[in-house]
């Protein structure tokens, strides 16, 4: 399955039918060689991204806001490949959706108050990644971004 026959798919879905569908796609780009963990915390900074507003009104306009996430960054010709991996990042996708719904202080949060994240062997370090990170998980670094 390609990337763009994804995104081309949740530009016509429903829009809540959309989300876990994008979610999906973002935390297998992302993370799909992470731990469950490490997967559970980049679908929390894009629903963290989502209740701020700044990025979007929905998961989709979150996670394919200009050079954010991974599926803005991907060619559409990526093919999904491993579908152990698609289920994984699926089950996550949807049990992170589950959580986020609750009120913020029902929510299990793995990486409290990140919005930001990157790989730290694969990016230059952008101006916003300053100071501690809240949390280092496998080769992401997850920040707490305030002001851009």
């Amino acid at each position: 399955m390609k990337l763009a026959w994804i995104l081309w798919l949740a530009n016509v879905l429903p829009q809540p039918v959309a989300d876990p569908l994008c979610l999906t796609t973002t935390i297998y780009l992302e993370a799909r060689n992470q731990s469950i963990l490490g997967q559970r915390a980049v679908a929390e900074v894009a629903l963290r991204r989502l209740e701020d507003g700044r990025w979007g009104d929905s998961v989709c306009e979150v996670v394919t806001a200009p050079r954010q996430f991974a599926p803005t960054l991907v060619s559409g010709r990526f093919v999904i490949k491993n579908p152990k991996a698609w289920e994984r990042a699926a089950a996550i996708a949807f049990d992170a959706l589950r959580d986020w719904s609750k009120p913020s202080g029902n929510r299990r949060q793995v990486v409290p108050g990140a919005s930001h994240f990157l790989v730290n062997d694969l990016v230059k370090r952008p101006n916003w990644a300053q100071g501690t990170p809240v949390a280092l998980i496998g080769d992401h670094a997850f920040y707490s971004v305030t002001e851009l």
